[in-house]
Order: C-alpha cells, then sequence, then structure tokens
C-alpha cells in the first residue's frame, strides 16, 4: 500500500487549542467484515488488532472520573470486539451517552442477529454508514451486496423503534463522496435520502455528510490513480475557517486499540500522538491531566475537516 503520510507531514493549518474534553472516541479494533473504498482506518476482515477487556476497564475508570458525556465507540466494526457488549453494559451504568458506529451489515451476519435488540435495550444511539441512497453507488464503495444488506438492517432497526418519533431511539446515517469530491449541502442532502429510502419503508432522525481524508486506504487509492495532490489542493482551496471553532478535536480525543491517545481518529491512523507530544501518551497516564489548552496536533489532512461546509463525525460544520 502506498504510504501518503509523508506528503501530509508539513502544514500550514492554523494553530488550535483543546477545550473541556466531552467524548471520548473509542477505536475497539481494525477488524471490519467490510473492507471500503473510502475508509480512512484500513480495516478488515484480516485485521486482528482488538482492544482487551483490560484497556476497557481503564477507558471506563477514567470516562466516570473526568465526567465525559459520550463514549463513540468505532473501528473497524466496533461489535466484532468479543468485549463489545462489555463497553456498552458498563457505559451504560455510568450513565454515559453511547454511540455505536455501525456499518449496517454486520446486524445481518451470521452469529450478530440479537445485536439490534442489545443496541436498543442499553438505548445505544446508532450512527450508521450508508454513503449513498442508490445500490449500485454502494456496492462499488463497500462491495457487492452491501447496500440490500444495509437496508435489512436498517428495517430491522425501524422496527425496534429506531428512527421513529417518540421513541429516543436515534438512528443517524453517514454520507460518504465518490472518487475526489467534497459533500453536498447536507440539510438538502438529508432530504433526498429520506424520499429515496421510503421506497423501502426505511425511516431514520439524520444525515451527516463527512469528507473522505486522504490516509489509510483512501490515500492509498488517490495515490496509485495519481489524484492525491489534486484532492489536496481541493481540500487546502476550499478552506472554511468558520468552521475551526467546530472541528471535533476541541473536545475529543480518540483511544486506539491499546489505549493510546490521539486528538482525533485521523490523526491516530497517522500514528501522531496527542498534543503533539514525542512520546505517545495511554488512557492510564491520564487520571490528574487536564487536556484543556492543549495544543491539537494538525497536518495537511486537517484541511478535510474545514473544506466547505466543514466535516466532522457529527457532520457539517457550518
Amino acid at each position: 500500500m502506498l504510504d501518503s503520510k509523508p506528503l501530509l507531514d508539513k502544514t500550514d493549518f492554523p494553530t488550535i487549542k483543546r477545550r473541556k474534553l466531552a467524548i471520548l472516541q473509542v477505536n475497539l479494533g481494525y477488524l471490519c467484515n467490510l473492507s471500503c473504498v473510502h475508509c480512512h482506518v484500513n480495516a478488515g476482515p484480516k485485521r486482528t488488532e482488538l482492544m482487551s477487556k483490560t484497556v476497557i476497564d481503564q477507558v471506563l475508570d477514567f470516562a466516570a472520573k473526568a465526567d465525559v458525556k459520550t463514549i463513540d465507540l468505532t473501528g473497524g466494526a466496533p461489535e466484532m470486539n468479543p468485549h463489545f457488549h462489555y463497553m456498552v453494559e458498563q457505559t451504560s451504568k455510568l450513565g454515559i451517552e453511547i454511540i455505536d458506529r455501525c456499518n449496517l451489515t454486520i446486524l445481518e451476519e451470521a452469529g450478530y442477529e440479537d445485536l439490534a435488540a442489545f443496541l436498543a435495550h442499553h438505548n445505544v444511539n446508532i450512527v450508521a454508514s450508508l454513503p449513498c441512497y442508490q445500490e449500485d453507488n454502494v456496492d462499488k464503495q463497500r462491495g457487492n451486496g452491501v447496500f440490500q444488506s444495509s437496508i435489512k438492517a436498517l428495517k430491522r432497526l425501524n422496527t425496534l423503534g429506531y428512527g421513529q418519533p417518540k421513541t429516543g431511539l436515534n438512528l443517524d446515517l453517514v454520507f460518504n463522496p465518490q472518487g475526489i469530491n467534497l459533500p453536498p449541502a447536507q440539510e438538502s442532502l438529508e432530504n433526498s435520502y429520506k424520499v429515496h429510502l421510503k421506497q423501502y419503508d426505511v425511516v431514520f432522525d439524520r444525515l451527516y455528510t463527512i469528507a473522505n481524508m486522504p490516509i489509510q486506504r483512501f490515500g492509498s487509492t488517490l495515490m496509485s490513480k495519481g489524484l492525491f495532490e489534486q484532492y489536496m489542493a481541493l481540500l487546502v482551496n476550499s478552506y472554511n475557517p468558520d468552521t475551526l471553532d467546530n472541528v471535533m478535536c476541541r473536545d475529543t480525543i480518540s483511544i486506539d486499540w491499546q489505549g493510546y491517545l490521539y486528538d482525533c481518529d485521523f490523526n491516530q491512523m497517522l500514528d501522531l500522538p496527542i498534543a503533539d507530544k514525542t512520546e505517545k501518551l495511554h488512557i492510564s497516564d491520564l487520571a490528574d491531566m487536564d487536556l484543556a489548552g492543549l495544543p491539537i496536533a494538525t497536518r495537511q489532512h486537517c484541511y478535510g475537516c474545514t473544506a466547505g461546509q466543514g466535516s466532522s463525525c457529527g457532520g457539517a460544520l457550518s
């Protein structure tokens, strides 16, 4: 795989600092049942990195002491971690909001048939990847049959109350562009999604538009096609300063499967330690540390979060 990291090292991106910590984004491992073209993690069925129960307990201990508001579970497919149920159950006991970043198809895999009901029982917010409402586009990005499997999973979730009024079970979808394009306007695209998915009797709450990051699998694809510099120029030239105050790294830390800390999930994939430190910090080191005011490690890929309407794990920023 071609490595885009050296091309991202130098940057003129503005200096930014942390605010009070509110969200822990916990990567439970890089194992996944899919190998999506736009994946910035390079996740897939052959990955073996999985967070241990020991590290999970360290994360939970810190979350309880630090008054964290949200634990955001990601991967890979986070549900494939053998301790996923334990993580959700213990987080729920702490009264902390839980987000599961779900690829939908995992809900239809053998051995995971009860997963959707488990998520509903613990009132887990689901943020589900569906990079387009058209079958051929989804299968092109994520693999043959993924769209139909995703629709089955969405119907299963709807039956349990997800995306339905007054249930409190939030179901949000995620759009990723194809090729070297920025996402279109989030609100209008959400309306289009709702119209098109209605033909499948599928409903959801919100749509998040997220730009593709030029790192790992997507970065390698850009390089192999000779499009890396063109895409980076698009991101830099589309910089929107109005998004800078809302980037997710200001109140979120990313934790890798071993428990090491990063300013965001993208920096995790580039092995850039939190606050641009020379040595990695571990979740077990954070007991009495105040992160507010620390600098955030930035490189050229950060323009991906601030291009156009902006982009974060919670969708558009402006």
